[in-house]
C-alpha cells in the first residue's frame, strides 16, 4: 500500500540544524510532487515547502525561506528537508505528503497521502 514514513526529528537548540527524511513506498515516487507540512502545538496545519517531480522547482513558506531546503532523491524514493537556523517557533510535528499532481502543490487538500509525522522541538 501507499506509505510515507518520516524520520530525523528531535530536540535541538535555537540556531541548530536537523535533516528530515521521508521514505516513500507503494507508488511511483518520481511521478508526484511532494510536500512538507507542519503543525505547531495547538495550531492548524501549515504548508512549509514543496518540490516538483524532478526536483527543479521548489517553493517555501515565507516563515522558512532562506533557512529550510527541500530536496528529493528519486532513485531512493526519499524526500528531504534540511532545517537550518532553527527557531522556537519551528517547533511542531512535521509531515511529508504526496501531492496529487506533479508540480509544487500548496493546497493541503490536494495531498492524498500523509505520513505519520516526526516531531521537531526547538528549545534551549
Amino acid at each position: 500500500q501507499v506509505q510515507l514514513v518520516e524520520s530525523g526529528g528531535g530536540l535541538v537548540q535555537p540556531g541548530g540544524s536537523l535533516r528530515l527524511s521521508c521514505r516513500a513506498s507503494g507508488f511511483i515516487f518520481s511521478e508526484h510532487g511532494m510536500t512538507w507540512i507542519r503543525q505547531a502545538p495547538g495550531q492548524g496545519f501549515e504548508w512549509v515547502s514543496g518540490i516538483n517531480t524532478g526536483g527543479e522547482t521548489t517553493g517555501y513558506a515565507d516563515s522558512v525561506k532562506g533557512r529550510f531546503t527541500i530536496s528529493r532523491d528519486n532513485a531512493k524514493n526519499t524526500l528531504y528537508l534540511q532545517l537550518n537556523s532553527l527557531k522556537p517557533e519551528d517547533t511542531g510535528m512535521y509531515y511529508c505528503a504526496k501531492a496529487d499532481g506533479r508540480g509544487v502543490t500548496t493546497a493541503l487538500g490536494h495531498h492524498g497521502v500523509w505520513g505519520p509525522g516526526t516531531q521537531v522541538t526547538v528549545s534551549s
